[in-house]
């Protein structure tokens, strides 16, 4: 029989627990499922020097190996992620040893993936320039920004692009486990392992479930990019943000571009332009994620009918809910209901 698959996952100070026992969990337990007559996972934990580290939750993670100590061929090689509070803000950790052991030892794997932020020692590494990538919502932007050579999806759950995965937030690693096991061993052993575990063998929609709109992201940080770069506001500046607040307060209101543009006293034309330069989204994209925000927050807070949520939010009909919810959101109201 066949060696087991190597698996390699690297830890380091203030990772997420999760990112580095989830996935060494579903390896273990499909081994377990597998059985003698096929080959299973060795998961070792590699660190810098070797030695524990302790990881945001304040838990100490042994390590298996030092870097020095990695020899030979790698099956798979994980890199955890870590984020720090930053004046308010989040901020990935990058470690500098990590990344340029990561550069040297990919090269010898079969396979490498991130978990979390880890995308972005991935990324820092030079293993992402030219494919397409996510990581967790949070700082999803972020990756995007420093690194414009990674085409940067801050929706699905994993990505993979040939040899190289990228996942979102924490638990999504173990659902980007699974596809590896899947991809190793076939879906019914997949299936038997995430029936051992109580999970979802593929988990529906994507991670902007879990986040504010994506699109309404898009504008804050626009609206952040913009205050940095001019001291002085314009009047335009003024009246699309004044509108922007308006919007959320009449969501039910006539919130077509027309009448949108009539209440700033602009042309449709110029209107359309100066919105998009505020907030990098058109008018309609941007009324449509406001509306759609309203409708999860009825869902989440409220036992209000679907049809009541739809007039509510300014979406008018269970149709449009359902057409919105599965374009964005990749799920129906119902489901979203059920799981938030």
């Amino acid at each position: 029989m066949p060696p087991p698959h190597r698996v390699v996952i690297v830890a380091f100070p203030g990772i997420e627990l999760l990112d580095a026992t989830g996935p060494a969990e579903v390896f273990s337990v499909a081994s377990r499922v597998a059985g003698a007559d096929r080959p299973g996972y060795l998961v070792r934990i590699a660190t810098p020097d070797g030695g524990p580290v302790t990881t945001s939750s304040g838990v100490r993670l042994m390590a298996d190996l030092a870097f020095d100590d990695v020899a030979g061929p790698i099956d798979t090689l994980l890199v955890s992620g870590a984020i720090e509070l930053v004046d308010g803000g989040v901020e990935p950790v990058i470690d500098h040893q990590v990344t340029e052991w990561l550069r040297r030892a990919a090269p010898r794997a079969r396979r490498t993936g991130s978990i979390c932020a880890g995308a972005h020692l991935l990324a820092a590494a030079g293993l992402l320039d030219g494919r397409p990538a996510t990581t967790h919502w949070l700082t999803a932007a972020r990756l995007a920004a420093e690194h414009p050579g990674v085409r940067v999806d801050p929706d699905p759950i994993f990505i993979r692009d040939g040899r190289v995965w990228t996942c979102a937030g924490v638990t999504s690693g173990m659902d980007m486990a699974l596809a590896m096991v899947a991809e190793d061993h076939g879906q019914d052993l997949a299936l038997a392992t995430a029936r051992m575990m109580v999970m979802y063998v593929k988990r529906s929609g994507g991670q902007s479930q879990f986040s504010v709109p994506l699109s309404v992201q898009s504008a804050v940080r626009n609206d952040v990019r913009h205050s940095v770069r001019h001291s002085v506001r314009h009047s335009s500046d003024d009246r699309i943000d004044e509108l922007r607040r308006w919007i959320g307060e009449h969501l039910t209101e006539d919130l077509s571009l027309e009448a949108l543009a009539a209440r700033t006293h602009l042309s449709t034309r110029h209107f359309t332009r100066l919105f998009h330069q505020r907030t990098s989204t058109t008018p309609a994209a941007y009324v449509e994620a406001a509306r759609l925000e309203a409708a999860r927050r009825l869902l989440e807070d409220t036992d209000r009918s679907l049809p009541e949520v739809a007039a509510a939010s300014g979406l008018g009909s269970v149709e449009t809910l359902h057409r919105v919810f599965r374009r964005r959101l990749g799920t129906t109201p119902a489901e979203y209901r059920r799981r938030f």
